[in-house]
């Protein structure tokens, strides 16, 4: 750590000297153009960067399947604006992976092909991008495919089972995207105040999305039980929308205090949403003992359930976590 006396000159302007070395690293000389950011606290420096889009390059010989889908969507969460993937000869079924990963990440379309390579672009800017409006909308998918995966179980409906399953693709696509603004924030300065959310902030919604997208994963895991359950018991049944309800809650409650401005009021509706992660357990295991008296093979299938709305509400928990230390005071 370097430290720096700072001046006064012409009598009302502060001035400070940077440190050579860095100057030197980042191309700053005599007339260049910094950047301030103030952020709480502290100013944050960094040279001005030349708008560009950022580009990078995979090689993707030997990449199918989910492993190339996989590797496309790095790349995006990485911040690459344009990726080249390039091989000696792209095959028919890479194409059709390729374009699967575009169709699963917001703003991402395919803008060049040749025999060797794909090119895909980012075409939205990331001022464009609202990340408490993808939380949000997260929020909003997650929870009711949680509640219709229950309904579709309870009713042995499969077109609704299966149209939850399809609707995590909703909920994928806004945590990849999410994942790229922070990573963008995180690296850049700018991006934060193009996003109108500090890093911090930034941070926090982040965690919280990660939480969403699992409980949107176990949603998906109740739907896709759904037809293998047959007919469940009227009070068997009971017992998990009574599950529901207040998994449901935990979740709801928690969202509600991540995105309260008032710290108080953000501080209180976080420590509801925790207490009602007792609740929670108290009602799994009286649905557990439900499910006990009933066919071996329904019963386990119905204990994965249970399972998987618990651990729904154990996600609505961390994001309380979450609030709190977002309302705590700053030291």
């Amino acid at each position: 750590m370097e430290t720096r006396k700072v001046q006064v000159t012409g009598g009302s302007t502060y001035t400070v000297s940077l440190p050579k070395g860095w100057a030197t690293d980042n191309g700053v000389s005599a007339g260049s153009v910094v950047e301030f950011y103030p952020e709480d606290g502290s100013l944050l420096l960094t040279p001005k960067a030349e708008e560009e889009r950022t580009e990078g390059t995979l090689e993707i010989t030997g990449l199918e399947g989910e492993e190339l889908m996989r590797a496309v969507v790095t790349m995006y969460v990485s911040g690459f604006d344009i990726i080249n993937l390039e091989t000696p000869r792209v095959t028919a079924a890479q194409r059709r992976s390729i374009r699967d990963a575009a169709q699963r990440l917001v703003g991402l379309e395919v803008i060049g092909e040749t025999g060797e390579q794909v090119v895909l672009q980012d075409l939205l800017d990331s001022s464009e991008l609202s990340i408490v409006n993808a939380i949000t909308r997260m929020r909003l998918v997650a929870v009711s495919m949680l509640d219709d995966a229950i309904t579709a179980l309870v009713e042995n409906d499969e077109d609704l089972a299966n149209d939850v399953v399809q609707r995590d693709d909703d909920v994928d696509r806004l945590w990849y995207m999410t994942s790229r603004v922070f990573r963008s924030v995180l690296r850049d300065p700018s991006t934060a105040t193009a996003v109108g959310v500090p890093r911090e902030t930034c941070f926090d919604y982040h965690t919280s999305a990660r939480q969403l997208e699992r409980i949107a994963d176990h949603a998906t895991k109740i739907a896709e039980l759904a037809p293998e359950m047959g007919e469940i018991p009227e009070e068997a049944a009971e017992g998990l929308q009574e599950l529901l309800e207040v998994a449901d809650a935990v979740a709801e409650t928690a969202m509600d205090a991540l995105l309260e401005d008032d710290a108080d009021e953000a501080t209180r509706l976080a420590n509801e949403a925790r207490e009602r992660v007792d609740i929670v357990d108290e009602r799994a295991r009286e649905a557990d003992k439900l499910i006990r008296e009933l066919d071996p093979q329904q019963a386990q299938l119905l204990g994965l359930v249970v399972d998987s709305l618990s651990r729904s509400a154990d996600y609505g928990g961390n994001i309380a976590e979450t609030a709190l230390q977002k309302a705590a005071p700053k030291p």
